[in-house]
């Protein structure tokens, strides 16, 4: 049974920062595409941050818009894990952050896409 497991979340002032967590098991994500999608109140789940697998142990990230120059992605695939440095909070980040793998090494923003889904990890963010 594939599992992924977030944690850091929690409550934090504007400016601050969270390094979020995805620890996956019954299964290696090395070489495949996993992604940080977050959901707000009332509104669809987006795709926040994502990296795909380029080759010679090394993964290209990508970030959205609206975070970019404020989180970070990156992968340990000697933990089997993807972490979500975000820098910078504002109150509008405010949301539910799910970690999501697919099957494929390139990454999508279609929720679609996504084999597997973690649970969710609460990020709110006070002016």
């Amino acid at each position: 049974q594939v599992q992924l497991v977030e944690s850091g979340g929690g409550l934090v002032q504007a400016g601050g920062s969270l390094r979020l967590s995805c620890e996956a098991s019954g299964r290696t994500f090395s070489g495949k595409a996993m992604g940080w999608f977050r959901q707000a109140p009332g509104k669809s789940r987006e795709l926040v941050a994502a990296t795909s697998w380029k080759g010679v142990r090394s993964y290209d990230g990508y970030v959205t818009d609206a975070v970019k120059g404020r989180f970070t992605i990156s992968r340990d695939d000697a933990k089997n894990a993807v972490y979500l440095q975000m820098n910078s909070l504002k109150p509008e980040d405010t949301a539910v952050y799910y970690c999501a793998g697919r099957s494929s090494r390139y990454y999508s923003s279609q929720l679609s896409d996504y084999d597997y889904w973690g649970q969710g990890t609460q990020v709110t963010v006070s002016s």
